[in-house]
């Protein structure tokens, strides 16, 4: 793996609710990482505190020592970094309270212009609804989960099915599931393959969906999912 590859993090605080994705080198010191975070969060470097959370949301651990990088820590893309700093008030860079009386007797130009307001907060760092590439990946999201569930709904269950995935060879089965699971959102389809080709027996994290075989069961979206008359492949009609 290369030294500069990418991490993707959550990243969460207490100085505001806003919660963004944001990705950083392996070898990115942590005490670099603090500098990087006092930018995205508003936080004080010199007093930040910095936990480490697993994909699950436990705690994995706190992020203390300065010279370790993200590489040597174990993290991993999807995992979320908590930032805290005692020495900001909680809240401070959300639209209530004093931010929300000084809005009301400005202007809204007087009020952009404003140093230390939330809008030139998260302007500058292209947070939340400012982060117009965020905003146009999450309609875009929005407008393919809304095919693909208008698509599941003409797969019936118990179907004989060919499923198509990208960069894989085209697998046949039968539909087993489907609706919303656990691991990922939206909508998705769970197979049985006909051969051995798959990822798990049905069931993924200790969560069961459908009953099959190890390594015949497999959940795919609603658009790599073809119906129709696809009998197992390598059956002869004239045999019993």
């Amino acid at each position: 793996m290369s030294s500069a590859e990418l991490i993707e993090f959550t990243i969460t605080s207490t100085v505001s609710s806003i919660r963004s994705q944001r990705r950083f080198p392996k070898n990115i010191t942590i005490g670099e990482l603090k500098g990087k975070l006092e930018l995205l969060t508003g936080a004080n470097p010199t007093s930040m505190q910095l936990e480490l959370y697993g994909k699950d949301d436990v705690l994995h651990q706190k992020l203390e020592d300065p010279l370790a990088t993200l590489g040597s820590l174990s993290a991993e893309n999807g995992m979320r970094i908590h930032v805290i700093d005692p020495t900001t008030r909680s809240g401070e860079f959300e639209p209530g309270n004093e931010e929300e009386d000084v809005r009301f007797r400005m202007s809204e130009d007087e009020y952009k212009k404003k140093e230390r307001t939330l809008h030139a907060f998260l302007t500058k760092n292209r947070l939340g609804k400012y982060d117009e590439d965020y905003q146009k990946k999450k309609e875009l999201e929005k407008e393919k989960g809304k095919i693909e569930e208008e698509k599941a709904k003409h797969i019936p269950l118990n179907s004989r099915c060919e499923v198509k995935v990208t960069g894989q060879p085209t697998k046949r089965g039968i539909v087993k599931f489907i609706g919303e699971v656990h691991f990922q959102s939206g909508t998705w389809i769970g197979v049985q393959y006909d051969e051995p080709l798959g990822k798990n027996d049905g069931s993924v994290e200790g969560k069961r969906y459908f009953e099959c075989p190890p390594k015949y069961g497999a959940f795919v979206k609603p658009s790599s999912v073809e119906v129709g008359d696809f009998p197992e492949e390598g059956l002869d009609d004239d045999e019993i």
